[in-house]
């Protein structure tokens, strides 16, 4: 078995008693992006010397009695639109295929305390704008479960890169989930947390009222070891919440007797594929078994959340993106010939078709004479999402339903029927909308392909929703089970 499938405290233990080094670690990290990226294609860049040097510093903190970090030696990814210094950042676009950051993300410097070690970038759909790993401007990410079928985006690279055994943990993004719906295709755990709690300073942003950096791992432990390691508040995002930070571990009691969880009619209903709904009515059972209740719920506004989120994320986008203009960093058009054919040609070159399509959304919907058509109006029923979810929290300890609609899809199959892949998030995007915390967990397979399983949870209540989460695992096998590379 590979180093990088044993437990966390496994590892610790080994590292402790001299079994193992970092470098060891690292080599088998390393090792195992050469025999299996050829086919993965999870990574966009390998920082190798840099991994091996740094797991050498903390090898040599091994023989002396210095203080461990939380994920001490452990290889982890970064998806590609988290800046890290002296180790490219593209955001899997041709924009910024030269963009060399001159600092860290607070999330990687926070990994960094931790002695985590970072390996590499992993891919995404350009900027973060996709569902599917097929937007990147480089390679498309290959589902290790089949590698004929999409891993999901946009953070297809960091929940395929886990799958695959390449690294210990990575980190993604969740703007409409981005974390999730990958997490669920790869049949790993991926954590969305509650908006404001784990810094976006360093996220290079596509809708910034959305965004969001989670843990994609292979079980709810690690998940809590990494938000242990990343959340708390950070002065240089304005974003970032004043909230005291609780022992996630700790609530790891396997115990959920008594809980009550809402089940929404509107994730189960028209669109769901019915053996994904079986598997989840099958999880459902097992907290049943456990000793929780469930019930059914309505989010009634929940038809709604594509249209809105579409509207609004893609309005925020075309303000953010509005940045790279040929100017001052990222790729510029030798072929203009004055001022505005050089933000046009450098644009036009720059982006991708998805990308455009957004901008040219975003831009409209912020014009005069559509601003409160549109944009205000989405505004509007972004708040009447909230309220629903806050009505059914009244009387429920978590929400439950499937993270995505469907298993994985062929590649190709839906790339060019955006209405159809923006369809794809109708179980993850109304969390953002309400900026709630979410984790997908396995929780069974369909034609060899995983199903995830949705725990949403109060605002900050991450420690329920992992509590949650981690005693289904207790029960099941499913979060064990690996593809065959």
């Amino acid at each position: 078995m590979s180093l990088l499938q044993g437990r966390l405290h496994d590892i610790h233990s080994q590292l402790t008693k001299g079994e193992l080094s970092v470098v060891d670690l690292v080599q088998e990290s390393l090792s195992q992006i050469q025999s299996t990226d050829e086919k993965v294609k999870a990574f966009l860049h390998v920082g190798e010397e840099q991994a091996v040097e740094h797991a050498k510093q903390l090898d040599e903190q091994l023989q002396g009695a210095a203080q461990r970090g939380l994920l001490f030696g452990l290889p982890a990814g970064i998806k590609d639109n988290i800046v890290t210094q002296g180790m490219r950042t593209t955001c899997a676009s041709r924009f910024l295929e030269n963009y060399d950051p001159i600092y860290d993300a607070s999330v990687v410097k926070k990994l960094k305390d931790a002695q985590a070690v970072a390996i590499g970038k992993l891919n995404l759909d350009e900027f973060a704008m996709g569902g599917s790993n097929e937007n990147s401007a480089f390679q498309t990410t290959r589902n290790p479960w089949n590698l004929d079928y999409v891993p999901g985006g946009s953070s297809g690279g960091s929940a395929a890169s886990v799958a695959a055994g390449q690294v210990y943990f990575s980190l993604g993004s969740d703007t409409g989930g981005s974390i999730r719906q990958p997490a669920a295709y790869c049949g790993v755990v991926g954590l969305k947390p509650t908006y404001g709690l784990v810094s976006r300073f360093g996220l290079v942003a596509f809708a910034s009222s959305l965004d969001q950096i989670g843990p994609i791992t292979k079980n709810v432990e690690d998940a809590a070891y990494v938000m242990q390691a990343i959340a708390g508040h950070d002065d240089r995002d304005s974003t970032s919440a004043h909230v005291d930070i609780p022992d996630y571990l700790s609530a790891l009691s396997g115990d959920v007797k008594g809980l009550k969880i809402g089940v929404p009619k509107e994730y189960l209903g028209e669109g769901i594929d019915p053996q994904v709904k079986e598997a989840v009515l099958a999880a459902l059972k097992v907290y049943e078994q456990m000793g929780a209740q469930w019930e059914e719920v309505s989010l009634p506004h929940t038809e709604y959340a594509v249209a809105a989120y579409y509207l609004l994320a893609s309005s925020e986008a075309s303000s953010n993106l509005a940045r790279y203009d040929g100017v001052r960093y990222g790729i510029r058009s030798d072929q203009a010939e004055n001022l505005m054919e050089l933000y046009t040609k450098s644009r036009s070159e720059g982006f991708g078709p998805e990308v455009k399509r957004r901008i040219m959304l975003g831009t409209y919907a912020l014009s005069s004479g559509y601003y409160d058509a549109y944009y205000l109006k989405a505004q509007k029923v972004r708040t009447l999402i909230k309220q629903d979810f806050d009505q059914v929290f009244e009387k429920y300890d978590v929400i439950m339903g499937p993270t995505a609609p469907t298993t994985a899809f062929k590649i190709g199959s839906q790339i060019n029927d955006p209405l159809t892949m923006y369809l794809n998030d109708i179980c993850t995007i109304p969390i953002n909308l309400a900026g709630l915390p979410a984790i997908s967990i396995p929780c069974g397979h369909v034609d060899g392909l995983p199903v995830g399983l949705q725990v949403i949870g109060k605002a900050f209540d991450e420690a329920n929703v992992l509590r949650v989460a981690h005693a289904f695992e207790q029960q099941t096998d499913f979060h064990k089970q690996r593809p065959t590379l």
